[in-house]
């Protein structure tokens, strides 16, 4: 590893080893973090409107979300060429102002091209801070102190969950969606300029992906299974986040409100629970933690399409406390794969593909169960997918582990 590396790493590291020094730099990344993933996610419950305003059906409205993904897969795989020239830091810097130009052309057209152009802008711009997030997290923080570090990191998401649906409820008020758009693309610009002003690290340049660098990570056994390993963590979240209020409705009965609640409640718990895995992979090593983590998530997830009704709400509780536990370890693990300049071409690599078949087709599976009427066997398929993936853990292969 190169000196210029691991500057602020060593700055930061004190006599104690204490990992309260770090919190301050982190929560930089944090904000950063969170502007980033709810100008993902806040579509959703902006949709019912946006499709009224822009009269157009759930299909388009459907294609708007997969545009979104789509950028964010290219993006995320094409960060190494951003961060390789710009370095981490700047990367970050430019991803954050990108996001706020592609909300603001969002919300400046109402032709439907030019609303999907923007869309897909708005997912390559927010594709290119996760390398280098967390190339700089781990440059900052002790390795002793990853998990935690990581756990803090992933709060963004879960809160993203939990705001988007206020948020858009509070504004709407006072706004159209259009200018809720821009309200985060403010915040985006403003994320952006106060993280390159007073953030720290990330003055080292990331890898891009060479044809050398491809098939030198490809050969690594431990890479392809944590591209397994992304698949059923995200198929467990996000796939089962997207699908359980039709199944709730559908299949159980529930009144659409309360299901939407109860959803939204669910996802209060896994706040927490981002700490304790970072604790746990801390405490019990990486691969310990996702032995747990998948045959738990499993479990639960299985148990959504076989608990009774009068079991079905504590276990739609449970679940996304477990399969939450997966990001803290599952990041830990990457950072611990192949060399340190070539981490963010590890990420690049495996999370896009995690997104794609995990958010994609794992969701997309649970929808044809669905449709076949058969929702509780996709639930209950799924996991079990994701408990074998407790038995894939011993062939992991970790530096320093």
């Amino acid at each position: 590893m190169a000196e210029s590396e691991v500057p602020n790493s060593k700055k930061l590291e004190g006599p104690s080893q204490s990992f309260l020094p770090y919190v301050g730099p982190l929560l930089f990344l944090v904000g950063i973090f969170f502007v980033n993933f709810l100008s993902r996610v806040i579509l959703s419950p902006l949709m019912p409107t946006v499709e009224g305003d822009l009269k157009i059906g759930h299909d388009e409205a459907g294609s708007f979300f997969f545009l979104i993904t789509l950028g964010y897969c290219v993006g995320l795989f094409f960060s190494g060429f951003v961060s390789s020239r710009l370095e981490h830091r700047r990367a970050i810097i430019f991803s954050s102002f990108a996001v706020g130009g592609a909300l603001f052309l969002v919300s400046a057209t109402h032709h439907f091209w030019g609303i999907r152009s923007g869309l897909f802008l708005l997912g390559l711009a927010a594709g290119f801070y996760l390398p280098s997030g967390i190339s700089t997290l781990t440059s900052l923080v002790s390795q002793r102190h990853w998990g935690k570090a990581i756990a803090i990191h992933e709060l963004a998401p879960n809160l993203g969950f939990i705001v988007a649906p206020l948020l858009t409820e509070v504004l709407l008020r006072r706004c159209s969606w259009q200018g809720i758009l821009i309200v985060i693309g403010v915040a985006s610009l403003m994320a952006g300029a106060v993280f390159a002003l007073w953030g720290k690290g990330g003055n080292f340049s990331g890898e891009a992906p060479n044809l050398r660098t491809l098939k030198s990570l490809l050969k690594e056994p431990s890479l392809l299974l944590m591209m397994v390993f992304f698949s059923l963590g995200v198929g467990a979240s996000f796939g089962v986040y997207s699908m359980l209020p039709l199944y709730l409705v559908s299949e159980r009965g529930m009144d659409r409100t309360w299901a939407n609640t109860l959803l939204a409640l669910s996802r209060i718990s896994p706040l927490a629970t981002s700490f304790l895995a970072g604790w746990m992979t801390d405490r019990l090593g990486v691969k310990q933690t996702l032995k747990i983590v998948f045959l738990t998530t499993g479990l639960a997830t299985a148990m959504i399409g076989i608990a009774p009704v009068s079991w079905i709400l504590p276990v739609i509780f449970l679940q996304p406390i477990l399969a939450t536990a997966f990001f803290p370890a599952g990041f830990a693990a990457l950072a611990r794969i192949g060399s340190p300049h070539i981490k963010n071409v590890a990420i690049s690599l495996t999370v896009p593909l995690g997104f794609l078949i995990g958010g994609g087709a794992g969701t997309a599976g649970l929808g044809v169960a669905g449709e076949a009427g058969l929702f509780f066997l996709g639930f209950i398929l799924l996991g079990g997918i994701v408990a074998v993936g407790s038995l894939l853990v011993r062939y992991l292969k970790l530096v320093s582990e």
